[in-house]
C-alpha cells in the first residue's frame, strides 16, 4: 500500500510537478508514495502563514496539517529576495503592494519603482520545504539567482516572472516556456532535494 503524503497546497501545478519528479529522479518512489493535496484530505482551512521567515511559514503549514489531520506532510513557502532592498520583499512577496495580496501587477510596479536608479539589480527566488515524515522534521531549500530587469517582459508565468531574469539568461521567466522555466526554478530545486531525500531513505 502506498504511503499517503500530503502536499499542503491546492495548487494542482505544484502537485503535478512533484509527482513528475517522483517518477523521474525518484524512480520507484512513485510506487511508494501517494502525493495528495489539501482538498484530497478534506482540508479547506485557511492555514495561517504568520511567521517572518520562509522556514517558519513552511513549518507552520506542515505542522497544522499533521496536528489537525494526522497525515505525514510537506509544505513550502517561497518568495523573491532583492539584495538592494535588504532582501525584501521576502516572505511578504505576495503582499508586497497590498495586504490583500496576490496583486501581481501592483507588486511589480512597486518593485520597479523602488529600484529606480539602482544599479545593483541582484535578486533570487527562494523556496523552503518542510517535510514531516515518520515523526521527524526535514528542511530543504532551493534558490534561483538572477536579477531584476528595468521593465516588464513576457506574458507567461505569474507573480514577479515578468521582471526576473535568471542567472545566465537574457530573458525573463515570463519570456520562457513554462516547462523550461520550471527546470530552473527555485521550487523545482527544492522539490528535487526532497525527492533525493525520500529516495535515499526509501
Amino acid at each position: 500500500m502506498k504511503h499517503k503524503l500530503v502536499f499542503a497546497t491546492n495548487n494542482r501545478h505544484k502537485i503535478e510537478e512533484v509527482k513528475a519528479l517522483l517518477e523521474g529522479i525518484g524512480g520507484t518512489l512513485a510506487e511508494k508514495y501517494d502525493i495528495v493535496s489539501l482538498s484530497d484530505i478534506g482540508c479547506h482551512d485557511d492555514i495561517p502563514e504568520t511567521a517572518d521567515t520562509f522556514v517558519g511559514n513552511a513549518r507552520q503549514k506542515a505542522y497544522y496539517v499533521k496536528e489537525h489531520y494526522g497525515y505525514d506532510c510537506f509544505a513550502d513557502d517561497s518568495g523573491l529576495e532583492v539584495e538592494a532592498l535588504g532582501m525584501e520583499p521576502g516572505v511578504r512577496s505576495a503582499r508586497y503592494a497590498s495586504e490583500a495580496g496576490h496583486d501581481h501587477e501592483a507588486n511589480n510596479t512597486k518593485l520597479l519603482r523602488n529600484l529606480e536608479g539602482v544599479t545593483n539589480r541582484k535578486a533570487q527566488f527562494r523556496t523552503v520545504i518542510c517535510l514531516l515524515l515518520d515523526g521527524a522534521e526535514h528542511i530543504f531549500e532551493g534558490i534561483c539567482p538572477g536579477r531584476i530587469t528595468t521593465e516588464r517582459s513576457g506574458n507567461r508565468g505569474f507573480g514577479y516572472d515578468p521582471v526576473f531574469c535568471p542567472e545566465g539568461y537574457d530573458v525573463t521567466f515570463a519570456d520562457m516556456p513554462l516547462e523550461f522555466k520550471n527546470s530552473l526554478s527555485h521550487r523545482s530545486k527544492a522539490c528535487a532535494e526532497l525527492v533525493k531525500f525520500l529516495n535515499k531513505n526509501n
